[in-house]
């Protein structure tokens, strides 16, 4: 029998796009970048292949760009995003397309409710046939888009569309069972239904989101790869495809927030501290193979064949933004920082014009010679991940994720209890909400200073990042769950960004014998084209402490460490002998690898 407990549920996320506001700072820019570049970027891509056009949903056979399986899904995450920026202010340009959009669909959309623009043109007599085919997925976004749009402007026409979508879904799945599997390949309908149900107030959604949470694991085929092996509630270990993942542990998160079941929230913890102790990357990636693009074995953290993918980077910020919500610990909070600055933006380009799928933490040039899949499979070559990003891919799931997670920021800063605020991330903004105001003054992560000022608050929570090794604040305050509660209408926190090296857990074979930097909550890496020598031949110094440098380019310092070139000398292989020689090894910003060329690139390296 599953215990139930009273969980305090928040105000949804997109009244929080309308009650903070960015004002300067690191943040404001990339918010600035995604709303300027690259919405536009992202839409002229998905026009140039197909991807809006499909909406017309009148491809036919010998026509080109023939709608995929995932093209909705792609263009509905604009959409979000979409609706996220014209919450904030109006952008005409945005806003067209956004409508026109919408008109495609309502002109479109069929009687029962059903909406596909692949199975109403290419497969019509597959519909609901395939559980790998995408099509619950595809809608999960389309309703996500539709209930953002409905909650930061008030607009029905498209939620209106997506709830006769539901209800199609609803009747097939929940009430008939006439469809040919009983439960989404992939994940994200789930999560979709319970936000839904929380604009709508209509129950039916509610309890199809749980009936797909509570038949997953109980029907055939039981695999691993879509989380399908045991019963949501016994899964203890994160397993499969990383996104499909943790889009379920995101949407297990909501059940727990709308039901209270502690065994479900046992399950989320429980799949949340395999993946911070066993699986996740110094950047926060996740995804250790292109296999399956899944979570392997404890520990097996390779660099240089990292999945890492740009979208298992933001699907860890969805699930640990819930559990934060359940649990207001510090822990989540640091999970979301470290997925921002470093698994997730390093997915787009400083120019906000392309992206990377993958996001590995070793380039080594020498190794790429030209083949393709088939030479792989012929050869037993590694597959490594691509040097340089791009526009935009076949499968282009991660550029509008991007676009939707960089419109939306403001939720991830702050959250009210009562007459508490808590700050969870830190960035130069503003928060008014039922008569409080919190201004944050910061320029952080350029430095750690934090300046707060409150009005109406009896308490202001800011967070205490768990890499701070020190910190200072000028009043008095209380320790709780990682956070610093403190009773003043202004204060100022400095944390100490003291570049830091970091070794992994001995278990981890990969990075034995090597270090990285960390400077406050970012990853550093050293390019090639930095260095007077290859990357393989160089060694950290651990003794010596990286000095900063300012970078206009990086918007962050990079840093000059010192650090030895290995010498040997001109056989292949001699006797032992440790010939060192002193050199300056250059850091930059993990995020901002890639954007000056084709180079080597380490976050782990020798160290002494």
């Amino acid at each position: 029998m599953k215990q139930k407990k009273q969980v305090k549920k928040e105000r949804q996320m997109e009244e929080w796009i309308r009650k903070v506001r960015l004002r300067e700072g690191f943040w404001k820019q990339q918010s600035d970048k995604n709303r300027e570049i690259t919405m536009r970027a992202v839409w002229d891509r998905f026009a140039d292949t197909g991807r809006i056009g499909a909406f017309r949903c009148d491809w036919k056979e010998g026509m080109g760009h023939k709608p995929d399986v995932y093209w909705d899904s792609d263009v509905a995450k604009w959409m979000e995003a979409a609706a996220y920026l014209l919450g904030k202010e109006e952008i005409p340009w945005i806003r067209e397309r956004l409508e026109w959009l919408i008109d495609r669909i309502e002109e479109n959309q069929e009687p029962c409710g059903y909406f596909n623009t692949h199975f109403m043109t290419v497969e019509p007599e597959r519909r609901f046939t395939d559980q790998d085919a995408h099509e619950l997925y595809c809608a999960g976004h389309l309703m996500e888009a539709a209930a953002a749009y409905r909650e930061c402007c008030g607009e029905t026409r498209f939620l209106n569309a997506m709830c006769r979508y539901a209800d199609y879904i609803y009747e097939i799945f929940y009430v008939q069972k006439s469809a040919a599997f009983s439960v989404p390949g992939h994940e994200e309908i789930e999560l979709a239904l319970i936000r839904l149900y929380r604009v709508t107030g209509e129950r039916r959604y509610l309890e199809l989101g749980l009936h797909f949470l509570n038949t997953r694991g109980t029907v055939p085929p039981f695999d691993r790869q879509r989380q399908n092996h045991l019963p949501v509630r016994s899964q203890k270990t994160a397993q499969g495809h990383c996104v499909r993942a943790l889009y379920l542990y995101s949407a297990m998160a909501d059940a727990v927030l709308e039901t209270g079941d502690e065994e479900l929230h046992e399950a989320c913890r429980s799949l949340f501290l395999d993946i911070i102790q066993h699986k996740m990357y110094l950047t926060g990636g996740v995804g250790s193979t292109y296999t399956g693009e899944c979570f392997t074995e404890n520990y097996d953290l390779p660099n240089e064949t990292a999945y890492a993918e740009t979208c298992a980077s933001i699907a860890m910020i969805l699930f640990c933004e819930r559990l934060l919500r359940l649990e207001h610990s510090s822990v989540y909070a640091d999970i979301i920082e470290r997925e921002l600055y470093n698994g997730m933006l390093s997915g787009i380009s400083l120019n906000g014009k392309a992206f990377f799928y993958e996001n590995p933490l070793e380039i080594t040039l020498a190794k790429r010679l030209e083949y393709d899949e088939g030479m792989v499979k012929l050869l037993g070559k590694v597959r490594l991940p691509i040097t340089q990003r791009q526009e935009v891919f076949t499968c282009s799931c991660c550029p509008p994720n991007l676009n939707r997670t960089l419109a939306s920021l403001e939720r991830l800063l702050y959250s009210v209890e009562g007459r508490t605020v808590c700050i969870h991330q830190f960035a130069d903004s503003e928060l008014s909400c039922g008569g409080m105001t919190v201004r944050v003054k910061t320029d952080y992560p350029v430095s750690g200073r934090v300046e707060v000022s409150a009005a109406g608050t009896e308490c202001v929570r800011i967070r205490i990042p768990g890499w701070c090794r020190h910190f200072s604040i000028d009043r008095e305050w209380t320790m709780e769950n990682g956070y610093a509660c403190v009773k003043a209408e202004a204060f100022t926190v400095e944390f100490d960004m003291t570049p830091e090296y970091r070794m992994a857990n001995e278990n981890v074979w990969e990075d034995a014998g090597k270090a990285a930097v960390m400077r406050g909550p970012v990853v550093y890496c050293a390019e090639g084209l930095d260095q007077e020598e290859s990357l393989h031949k160089l060694w950290l110094d651990t003794g010596a402490p990286p000095a900063e440098e300012a970078s206009g380019y990086f918007g962050l310092p990079i840093l000059k460490t010192k650090g030895w070139i290995r010498r040997t000398g001109s056989g292949l292989y001699e006797k032992w002998e440790r010939r060192m020689e002193e050199t300056e090894i250059t850091l930059i910003p993990y995020y901002g690898f890639a954007n000056r060329g084709e180079t080597d690139m380490r976050v782990w390296m020798n160290a002494l």
